[in-house]
């Protein structure tokens, strides 16, 4: 049974920084594909950071590029880390780790598309104050 468990959430003052976890159980990264999400209040899920082409390669929304950084935790197994910096106002939103059965093989807007994954984790709420 796949499980994702995210951890790291809070709040900050804009400027600062927050690094979220997301511990994955059940799931092979090794030929699957793991991203972030986030959803603000009254708006749509949208992608934020995911991997692509069986892990090697990372792509990002537009709106976080330079700020966020994906990466896998070298410290601790099947966890994936979303390194977040330079935070802003409109970075506040609820915040889910989600996995797809195949990687992509190519980079591309379909990587954030939350269509695309399989399985979800429950959301780590970060708030930014101005």
């Amino acid at each position: 049974q796949v499980q994702l468990a995210e951890s790291g959430g809070g709040s900050v003052q804009a400027g600062g920084s927050l690094r979220l976890s997301c511990r994955v159980s059940g799931f092979s990264d090794n030929s699957g594909s793991i991203g972030w999400f986030r959803q603000a209040l009254g708006k749509e899920r949208e992608g934020v950071a995911g991997f692509y082409s069986l892990g090697t390669a990372t792509y990002y929304a537009d709106s976080v590029k330079g700020r966020f950084t994906i990466s896998r935790d070298s410290g601790a197994e099947n966890t994936v880390i979303l390194q977040m910096n330079s935070l802003k106002p409109e970075d506040t939103a609820i915040y889910y780790c989600a996995a797809r059965r195949l990687s992509f093989l190519d980079g591309g807007s379909w990587v954030l598309d939350e269509d695309e994954y399989d399985y979800w984790g429950e959301g780590t709420q970060v708030t930014v104050s101005s």
